[in-house]
């Protein structure tokens, strides 16, 4: 596996992951998060036009996930409910991840080549999203606490060092 900038060409590919991670949480009882079409693709567009979206490829199946790393401070993380942050270190967040195909190992994958690129990373996900929360617990991400998106939605909030 190998990961890169995503391009303009990988749109549509991309768009067809984050469909099948729509579905993906729908059939696992998440039905909250990433309503109403989100990631759109004006969102993805925009993650490209500012180098913060990433793609996983794979020899034989092409890209197979991809997912934003983006610098903080993020506005939706200064302030954190009922927990908080184990320091204030500069950290970059990864955002909007999806796999296609729910494969094994390709979110620990991103995980581990994001701590080489900077020993903090922050993520949060929906209360929901069993899947991606013990994929966080798994990969050592230690839960912190609450923080609202600023649509006002609350998200877990979970970050990990190197």
């Amino acid at each position: 596996m190998k990961i890169r900038k995503t391009t303009r060409d990988d749109l549509e590919t991309v768009l067809r992951i984050y469909e099948d991670g729509r579905k993906y949480m729908r059939e696992h009882g998440n039905t909250e998060q990433w309503k109403d079409g989100y990631p759109h693709r004006d969102t993805v567009l925009d993650d490209i036009e500012k180098e913060v979206s990433f793609v996983v490829t794979d020899e034989s199946d092409g890209i197979i996930a991809v997912f934003a790393f983006i610098e903080g401070p993020d506005i939706t993380y200064k302030k954190i409910y009922d927990g908080q942050w184990p320091n204030e270190k500069p950290y970059y967040v990864i955002h909007r991840i999806a796999v296609s195909q729910h494969r094994k190992g390709v979110a620990s994958f991103i995980y581990e080549e994001c701590l080489k690129k900077h020993p903090v990373l922050r993520i949060d996900t929906h209360k929901d999203n069993i899947p991606m929360q013990n994929s966080l617990k798994k990969n050592g991400f230690s839960y912190c606490g609450i923080i609202h998106l600023l649509s006002g939605d609350e998200r877990l909030a979970y970050q990990k060092e190197r």
